[in-house]
């Protein structure tokens, strides 16, 4: 009898080698790349047609963001184009009050201790302090004599605006004497004596609408932290929002009628402290 009806079948098992259904997740990157190249493309479109005070409103935003994102906000009227005319309405009402302040009678001793910068947000007066004390006494919150004339010019003109403002107080870097009083304190203290001397002969009540005490967190000169002129008072004409744009001209050329220089009054002093 033969041998091979006893020889066993020999089976192949094939394995078919299994796809990943996702392929690693690779196409999600792909698409991303994708998606951001048409977005980037739609808005240098959108810039390319967008007119001239538009482009410079977003040119400013890369050079300031801080301060032009907070002007840019839902609460403005319109688009950049009305930020553009009264970013330079400010650079006006900058030369007006210059002019303002030449009618002082102390102007040569203090000019070179004001200082008017247009930032992002708005026209930033300051006033430099001396080692000696130009603006307010050394140590304390109470206005001097050329700093009570000078504020209350400032606050004269600054009320025919429709403007809010600012008002910020700085120190430099030297620690205070006291504990229990420091360099918070005495910027805050200053920042409110300006509001008090100016809502009492000229802003309105409702005008300003910050008070801003730094301390020596915001120095003037970083690389020098003790320098007087770190010690300062920064008042703040904001950028107008919303409204009709038109009535800002208007109301800064009211404003830079020949002022009769002001003198301090006994009611505008502070309590001793």
């Amino acid at each position: 009898m033969s041998d091979t009806g006893n020889v066993q079948p020999i089976i192949i098992r094939k394995k078919k080698a299994a796809h990943d259904g996702h392929h690693g997740g690779a196409w999600k990157v792909a698409y991303a790349d994708f998606v951001t190249a048409m977005m980037s493309l739609f808005i240098v479109l959108w810039l390319m047609s967008s007119s001239e005070p538009i482009k410079k409103a977003i040119a400013g935003y890369f050079h300031d963001p801080n301060g032009v994102e907070k002007m840019m906000g839902s609460d403005m009227a319109g688009t950049g184009e009305s930020l553009s005319l009264k970013k330079a309405d400010m650079n006006q009402l900058k030369e007006k009050l210059n002019d303002a302040f030449k009618q002082l009678p102390e102007f040569k001793e203090i000019k070179e201790h004001v200082q008017m910068t247009v930032t992002g947000e708005g026209l930033r007066i300051e006033l430099l302090e001396t080692a000696k004390g130009m603006f307010f006494e050394n140590g304390n919150a109470n206005p001097s004599p050329d700093g009570k004339e000078l504020l209350l010019s400032l606050a004269q003109e600054l009320a025919k605006l429709p403007n809010k403002i600012t008002i910020e107080g700085h120190t430099d870097a030297k620690s205070y004497a006291s504990l229990t009083y420091t360099n918070w304190e005495l910027s805050a203290d200053r920042a409110n004596a300006a509001r008090r001397l100016m809502q009492a002969d000229g802003l309105r009540d409702n005008q300003v609408t910050e008070v801003r005490g730094f301390a020596s967190q915001r120095l003037r000169k970083p690389d020098d932290p003790t320098d007087p002129s770190n010690r300062r008072i920064s008042v703040i004409v904001q950028y107008a929002r919303g409204g009709n744009p038109a009535a800002i001209p208007a109301a800064i050329k009211e404003a830079v009628a020949p002022a009769t220089p002001a003198k301090p009054s006994p009611a505008h002093g502070l309590p001793a402290r």
